[in-house]
């Protein structure tokens, strides 16, 4: 309870036990959060509290009646509920469509397979998701998970400072705030020395928030982040000290309302479109192509229900039966990769597919372009002049301050100013008194000695311009001049501080506030944010793999104009935007506009998730960046996700994709993995469909041509099966280092012009081939005319797929290769089993038997012509591949 003796007679608590109201579980706790007119007082008495802290008694009832302080839990799919739901893909559902019309007309063998293929899939793709949730569980375990608190043993004992664990805060509590530590739940300041908060988690301001203990009512309009008297779970303090009462945790704080805001259902990316449209051009193809085998049977062949069984497994024939291994295999394969050579953990597996297409990325500047720390540009003469003199004065000012005041460490500036100067020019001073910097002067003062002066003392006074100004002996056109020398360096992305000096005899009194007055002017020291290491190379690597940047900050225009303009970013005046700028617009408006903005500023939530929806819906494929509680609608609005791991927690769980560090160079590796694996998806289905429609074609003019099936069903799932194991190996495959350059994606109208046109030319080889067997068949002593045609297609079949694989692939080139690479390899071993199957003992089983030598020669010339065919056709592809891209 709150005693008098805490705070004085005549003040007693209201409250018995705990305090109800504003901590109830449930409610929103806006009389504490939001306390307009509330004094410390006031708010102490609510939370049934006082400045020594509770007793461990009260403590424990608290903690049993609000709960742990820790946010509502996140359960992680089981690995039974992850097969089950990619059941649910749109080319998984086609081939157990497929698999269940086999199995209905009893051909358990084609059933088999494709079940078969369809749970390797579900296994490999729930194997790879479960291992991505297993590693976010160990990221959230290295967050800190302590903070200090002041408790007491019994009543009458005294408080006591010890670490206990954050989860065990409960409101009411004292604690202890230092530089570097979380602020572990919302709380209110009592007392508080040089504070000040990073709240870009909460807010994307990327300087740090002054904060001080104040009995101050908030204006109307003001935000509750710029309470200066609050400080909230999730911020973490950059410099000073502070002892703050815990007003909210778990559930009811502010950081917690935004990890339990909804966001909408998530719109498809950019994988969930380009599969969907595959998956029905697919659908398409195999509705179409069993009534047209029959159709055509019968009306020419008189060939009735008997072929229905090759007409099924025509339309098995045209299906990639491998493609969810394929897909599934590339993008396991590279999240493994990047999670081992990167630390980079993907933990929806299309997600990578979606890095491969991104042409836009989205985000901060704080961390990313720039570290959370000031670095001095240079020092500024009355005249506008470069004066390193006026740095040293601050460097004065600021060590002096932090030694006399007893300060922990110096804040971001004073450590920027100090970083600039050698330090024997400080020594060269003794140090006589210091007033340190506060929320209402704005400046700080200190008092030196300097060496050979008698008599005399030195005040070096450094702070906001404003406030040094007014303070300086000036006229006031000159003071105007240097106001607006001043705005004219923060409107170029700048901070300013002013120096100033003045000189007064010894004296033994205190200096006073009142002494800092008719002080000379002696210059501006302007800062500007210190530059990511990486972040101009890893932008170049960017920008040469086609990626552009949108910058969305909470910070001013000009300092994110800075520091593009620092790290080489072309941006032209009309690609700068305050939001304020677009409120007023209309979706289409707002994608044309942002589609040639490079950086949009003072961002609120609202304004990033809107602003990445219009640039999807202007057609791009959209990564953004983020990491705090405010990035998460964005993060939910973007094709893919990208949170680095000390991301704020609803931030990293919102995530597809979790970095080691929030590191630009992270991006493109994971970038430049993703467009291999969509590179091998991409080079696969092009093959595999371009291939099958040929077989297609050619199936169908055979049966309007022959007097007996061109292929029995058997022959027909034999050469799929080989076709389909042998394919895994693009999973394997190194893409040209020409299709890392752009953006890649499964474009359904790309791919369906690449297989419309090497499909008939696949149709014109087996046309060929058909000629020549005519010719096989047709001379005398030749007998079982359907046994040599099924043997010749065969082999030529499963030849011209090995030669698809090896010359169809984008960017590679014939005989360039130093080793042929596993798809070489797996091609190689498919064209052997075409000459080796039909003449073995396992040919007579499948109605196949060895073929003329002739036959061999001229089907070397048909495969000759169809190569001559093959590359110029690859050719003229890929220059308009590349003009396009």
């Amino acid at each position: 309870m709150l005693r008098t003796a805490d705070w004085g007679e005549g003040v007693e608590s209201s409250f018995s036990g705990v305090a109800p109201g504003p901590c109830e579980a449930g409610t929103s706790g806006t009389d504490v959060l939001e306390p307009d007119a509330a004094t410390t007082l006031q708010v102490l008495r609510r939370l049934d509290s006082g400045p020594r802290g509770l007793t461990e008694d009260e403590a424990t009832l608290r903690l049993a009646r609000f709960g742990a302080n820790t946010l509502p839990a996140r359960k992680n799919a089981s690995w039974p509920r992850l097969v089950v739901r990619s059941l649910r893909e749109p080319f998984t559902v086609v081939l157990l469509c497929l698999g269940l019309v086999s199995a209905a007309m009893f051909a358990w063998s084609t059933a088999s397979v494709i079940l078969t293929l369809v749970a390797a899939s579900s296994v490999l793709r729930a194997s790879g998701e479960h291992r991505a949730d297993r590693s976010m569980a160990q990221l959230r375990e290295l967050v800190a998970t302590t903070s200090t608190v002041l408790r007491r043993a019994h009543d009458h004992a005294a408080p006591v400072a010890h670490e206990i664990p954050v989860e065990d805060l409960v409101p009411g509590d004292i604690i202890k705030l230092g530089a570097g530590d979380l602020v572990p739940a919302d709380v209110r300041l009592l007392r508080a020395r040089g504070l000040t908060v990073h709240q870009a988690v909460l807010t994307g301001e990327s300087a740090p928030v002054t904060k001080y203990a104040a009995d101050l009512s908030r204006p109307a309009g003001t935000a509750v982040f710029e309470q200066p008297q609050m400080c909230f779970q999730g911020s973490s303090v950059a410099s000073g000290s502070g002892t703050a009462v815990v007003v909210e945790t778990g559930g009811r704080t502010r950081f917690a309302a935004a990890h339990g805001r909804r966001v909408g259902q998530r719109e498809a990316s950019a994988f969930d479109r380009s599969v969907r449209s595959i998956s029905w051009i697919l659908i398409r193809f195999m509705l179409l192509t069993p009534p047209l085998v029959l159709m055509v049977n019968a009306a020419l062949r008189d060939r009735g229900l008997e072929t229905l069984p090759f007409a099924v497994a025509v339309a098995v024939g045209l299906t990639p039966e491998m493609l969810p291994v394929v897909v599934t295999t590339c993008l396991a394969r590279g999240a493994a990769l990047l999670a081992r050579a990167h630390g980079v953990i993907v933990k929806r597996l299309p997600a990578l597919h979606d890095l491969g297409a991104v042409d836009v990325l989205c985000l901060d500047k704080t961390g990313t372009l720039t570290q959370d720390r000031p670095v001095v540009e240079q020092g500024l003469d009355a005249a506008g002049g470069t004066d390193p003199d006026v740095v040293r004065w601050a460097a004065v000012n600021a060590w002096w301050t932090l030694q006399l005041a007893e300060l922990p460490e110096p804040d971001a500036l004073d450590e920027a100013v100090l970083d600039a100067v050698d330090e024997d020019d400080l020594m060269a001073y003794d140090g006589v008194a210091a007033l340190p910097f506060d929320p209402v002067r704005r400046l700080s003062t200190a008092v030196v000695r300097i060496p050979g002066r008698l008599g005399t003392h030195t005040l070096v006074v450094k702070g906001a311009v404003e406030a040094v100004l007014e303070r300086c002996a000036l006229e006031p056109d000159e003071r105007e001049r240097l106001t607006t020398l001043a705005a004219r360096a923060a409107r170029a992305g700048l901070r300013v501080l002013a120096v100033a000096t003045v000189e007064r005899p010894v004296r033994l009194r205190d200096y006073s506030p009142a002494d800092e007055r008719v002080l000379e002017f002696r210059g501006f020291v302007t800062l500007r944010d210190a530059l990511a290491p990486t972040a101009a190379r890893a932008l170049t690597a960017l920008a040469e793999r086609g990626v552009t940047i949108t910058i969305l900050t909470g910070d001013h225009p000009g300092t994110a104009a800075r520091a593009c303009h620092d790290l080489g970013i072309p941006l032209a005046p009309d690609q700068v935007l305050t939001t304020d700028r677009i409120d007023g617009l209309t979706d289409a408006e707002l994608a044309e506009l942002a589609a040639r903005t490079t950086v949009f500023a003072r961002c609120t939530p609202e304004h990033k998730a809107r602003i990445t929806a219009a640039l999807r819906t202007g057609g791009h494929t959209v990564g953004f960046l983020g990491d705090g509680v405010n990035d998460l609608s964005a993060l939910r609005a973007a094709d893919v996700g990208i949170a680095p791991r000390d991301a704020a927690d609803v931030a990293r769980e919102g995530a597809d994709v979790v970095l080691a560090e929030k590191d630009l160079t992270a991006i493109d590796h994971a970038i430049t993995a993703g467009r291999r694996s969509a590179g091998n998806i991409a080079t696969y289905l092009r093959i595999t469909l371009s291939s099958n429609l040929g077989n297609v074609i050619a199936m169908l003019a055979a049966g309007l041509l022959l007097p007996f099936l061109p292929m029995l069903p058997a022959q027909v799932l034999v050469q799929n099966l080989c076709f389909d194991t042998v394919q895994l190996a693009f999973a394997y495959d190194h893409p040209h280092p020409s299709m890392l350059r752009r953006p890649t994606m499964l474009d359904p109208r790309s791919i369906l012009r690449f297989i419309m046109g090497f499909g008939v030319l696949n149709a014109t080889a087996d046309l060929a081939t058909f000629a020549i067997l005519t010719l096989a068949l047709h001379r005398p002593g030749t007998s079982d005319d359907g046994a040599v045609f099924h043997s010749g297609w065969f082999t030529e079949n499963l030849i011209t797929q090995g030669l698809a694989m090896v010359l169809l692939r984008v960017g590679h080139r014939l005989f360039q290769e130093r080793a042929p690479g596993p798809v070489g390899w797996t091609a190689a071993a498919l064209a052997v089993i075409g000459m080796v199957l039909p003449p073995s003992p396992l040919g007579p089983l499948l109605g196949l038997t060895a073929l003329p030598l002739e036959y061999y020669l001229l089907l070397a010339a048909v495969l000759a012509l169809y190569t001559a065919a093959l590359l110029p056709t690859r050719a003229r592809y890929e220059r308009r591949l590349g003009s396009q891209g």
